[in-house]
């Protein structure tokens, strides 16, 4: 039987008889796990080295930087839920990216990166990687001809992401497989904005989806973690790096990533129609000049939008007629939102990039972060509350 996705979101993954009873999936706060003997430990080895991606065979748990039945549990049920073979787990989404490139690329090797992609992406891309002997191409999101130059005889990965942070472009995934397939390129995708309930780029032939699982995956602006989905062919290897390099996430965080999953699509939806609302007032406002969101038909991925997402998310980025001191004002005079630099979480956040990227406009402009863009977060408030508060902010500058 085929359950539905938030059936799945609730049951994936879980034993339905868990210890002591317990209805939800147990904290297992340990850092190592022991033996009864010396022949339970020649045992575990043997199945340990017997393991393949074409075996089911539990292996027990033997150190926390290498797996936890609690963060076991939630990588199964990520794994279903974006259509995967595995899930793993990290303590971070940069954690996931970094270990998934430096396992998949090596010195001489070549990537091919969206340009608009997340910063900390580009930076580690651009500063660690071209230290190890590793080039990056950056490429635009709209030009697939331009996509298909960069590569080259030594690429091994494209990497996207979509939608892109902040400008919220959307990348043709089948485009990007279609240039990648015949020469045997990994391609991987952060997923993170879109959330399985609104793309799940394994459908279009993507070999491996990460998420920054702190954002909407948890959902409640508590935890930290990030996910990478894939085949097991390819997610051995990564989990392999990912007990020499460290970066697992931890039980508790595992834990509480579990109870925000089991929402997941409760909240998306909500956060797809602020989302779309809240879009579509600040399009029609005077004092509003740009409006950056792919539910929207002047969005110029919209299209592609429309082809391939259920839904938009709940970010909206978009620039106030005015200067930055003026962007500014507005965001203080909002009475709703937070000021930070997260999104994802039930309560609604705001901020002005500019800001928080750089104080140097040298630097803002070469990132395309315009002194008068702002992205609004939304959470899942009523729709009439986020735009009555804007309304009132808009009103006051």
């Amino acid at each position: 039987m085929t359950n539905h996705f938030s059936t799945q979101a609730v049951h994936a993954g879980e034993e339905k008889h868990k210890p002591y009873g317990a209805l939800t999936t147990p904290i297992v706060q340990t850092s190592t796990y022991t033996f009864e003997d010396t022949a339970e430990i020649l045992d575990f080895m043997r199945n340990k080295e017997a393991r393949t991606t074409d075996q089911e065979m539990e292996v027990r748990d033997e150190y926390g930087r290498y797996s936890n039945p609690t963060q076991s549990t939630a990588e199964r049920k990520i794994a279903t839920l974006e259509g995967g073979e595995r899930a793993l787990l990290f303590a971070s989404g940069m954690s996931a990216i970094t270990t998934t490139m430096m396992t998949l690329l090596s010195s001489g090797d070549h990537l091919v990166l969206v340009s608009d992609c997340y910063r900390r992406t580009r930076e580690f891309a651009l500063t660690f990687l071209n230290r190890w002997g590793i080039e990056t191409t950056l490429v635009p999101i709209d030009d697939p001809a331009l996509l298909t130059q960069a590569i080259r005889p030594s690429t091994r990965m494209i990497f996207s992401e979509t939608p892109t942070n902040p400008h919220l472009r959307v990348m043709d995934l089948a485009q990007v497989v279609e240039s990648a397939r015949s020469q045997d390129i990994v391609t991987a995708v952060d997923s993170t904005f879109a959330t399985p309930i609104n793309l799940r780029p394994l459908e279009y032939g993507v070999d491996l989806v990460i998420h920054s699982a702190t954002k909407y995956l948890g959902g409640h602006n508590d935890l930290l973690a990030g996910t990478v989905i894939g085949s097991g062919q390819i997610l051995d290897k990564v989990e392999k790096a990912r007990g020499v390099l460290g970066g697992i996430s931890n039980p508790h965080d595992a834990y509480m990533l579990l109870r925000g999953l089991k929402t997941l699509e409760l909240r998306v939806r909500r956060q797809n129609d602020n989302g779309q609302r809240v879009a579509q007032f600040l399009e029609d406002h005077p004092a509003v000049c740009s409006v950056y969101y792919p539910g929207l038909s002047g969005h110029p991925d919209y299209e592609i939008a429309q082809r391939q997402m259920d839904g938009f998310g709940g970010v909206v980025s978009f620039q106030i007629d005015g200067d930055m001191e003026k962007t500014g004002r507005f965001i203080d005079l909002l009475r709703l939102p937070y000021i930070g630099p997260t999104l994802g979480g039930v309560e609604s956040i705001i901020e002005q990039p500019a800001v928080l990227f750089s104080l140097d406009p040298a630097e803002r402009q070469k990132a395309g972060l315009s002194d008068n863009l702002v992205r609004y977060a939304l959470g899942i408030e009523d729709a009439e509350d986020l735009i009555a508060d804007l309304s009132q902010a808009l009103a006051g500058i």
